[in-house]
């Protein structure tokens, strides 16, 4: 798996540091991020159709808005293999 570091939150305290990363092999994005607080936990999972309880193998994650730019390049490092 070649994963590619993309980017971390610029405003991170080095204890808490939302990260993104592309694995363009894999045509894959991957995202480290806060967890939500069972209120939000709960709100996600009401408010998708057709969709319960988020399995124990996946996760909602929350990201901070600074970091759109960097998740945009993710997706574009994945798609540009996927052209290819």
């Amino acid at each position: 798996m070649a994963v590619e570091f993309v980017g971390i939150d610029p405003d991170t305290d080095r204890d808490h540091c939302p990260t993104v990363w592309a694995d363009p092999e894999a045509q894959e994005i991957l995202l480290q991020g806060w967890k939500p607080d069972a209120a939000t936990q709960t709100t996600c999972e009401a408010t998708s159709p057709a969709h319960g309880p988020v399995p124990g193998t996946e996760a909602i994650i929350r990201l901070p808005a600074r970091m759109i730019p960097m998740i945009r390049e993710a997706c574009d490092a994945v798609e540009r293999t996927h052209l290819r």
